[in-house]
């Protein structure tokens, strides 16, 4: 299980998301541009001290990223607001990759349509959505729950 974070435009909440990485095990992919410079000095304030024990690989563009996922043969999960299918009804696997988009604009519908699998978080009619590394976090959480991640952390 990995986390991939297209053009992160907020360091606080990447920071956020490399720190659950590092906690719970999984690499994290940041998919460049971001909007800001992917440096310590940028994450530590959200990241703290934890940055040095996250595993982050970074990806100069969506394209070299899909390269990569292609040769690995992994699954791609899009985390969406644009999603009929709860994430909550999903089938999670090992190998899956959790695709968190930009907080201000989500990622483009030509990278949606390489997700193999698009779901959402359901919540109250009339709200827009929530931060991305609480909705990173918390399908994270369901998707380590049912492959049984958690065993391994104890």
């Amino acid at each position: 299980m990995d986390l991939a974070l297209y053009q992160p435009d907020i360091p606080q909440n990447t920071g956020t998301l490399i720190r659950l990485g590092a906690c719970m095990g999984i690499t994290v992919h940041i998919i460049h541009p971001a909007g800001f410079p992917i440096t310590p000095k940028g994450l530590a304030r959200a990241g703290l001290d934890y940055i040095e024990h996250a595993s982050m690989r970074e990806h100069d563009s969506f394209s070299q990223f899909e390269e990569w996922r292609a040769a690995e043969g992994r699954r791609l999960v899009l985390l969406t607001t644009k999603a009929s299918q709860s994430a909550y009804d999903a089938a999670y696997q090992h190998t899956d990759i959790l695709l968190l988009g930009r907080e201000s604009a989500g990622v483009p519908d030509s990278v949606a349509e390489r997700a193999d699998l698009r779901v959402r978080i359901p919540m109250r009619p009339g709200l827009r959505s929530i931060n991305v590394a609480l909705a990173g976090s918390m399908i994270i959480g369901e998707a380590m729950r049912q492959i049984g991640r958690f065993t391994e952390l104890s």
